[in-house]
């Protein structure tokens, strides 16, 4: 049984780079999974994932403003983890 991540509208725009509004007409257009919590968004954050790969300008937005930025600043040691493990330097144990 896999764990379901579920993020406030507010934690997916900044995780996104994307406005509030761009979240909350997804969620009116239902592009996305959610559910309410006390009157609250959690949205399902593989849905989030897929639905922001499917336009271009929001994968951009995410890539430059949102936390792909942070991404060549990781340091993943272990190959088996690593996004591109042919960047890794070989190391000598």
């Amino acid at each position: 049984m896999s764990n379901i991540i579920r993020v406030s509208v507010s934690e997916a725009a900044r995780l996104f780079g994307v406005n509030e509004k761009t979240i909350r007409r997804a969620i009116k257009d239902q592009k996305i999974v959610y559910i309410v919590v006390r009157g609250r968004y959690k949205i399902n954050f593989e849905s989030l994932i897929e639905w922001s790969q499917k336009r271009t300008k929001i994968k951009n937005k995410l890539t430059t403003q949102g936390i792909g930025q942070y991404v060549d600043k990781w340091k993943i040691k272990n190959r088996l983890y690593s996004p591109n493990p042919a960047k890794l330097t070989k190391t000598k144990s």
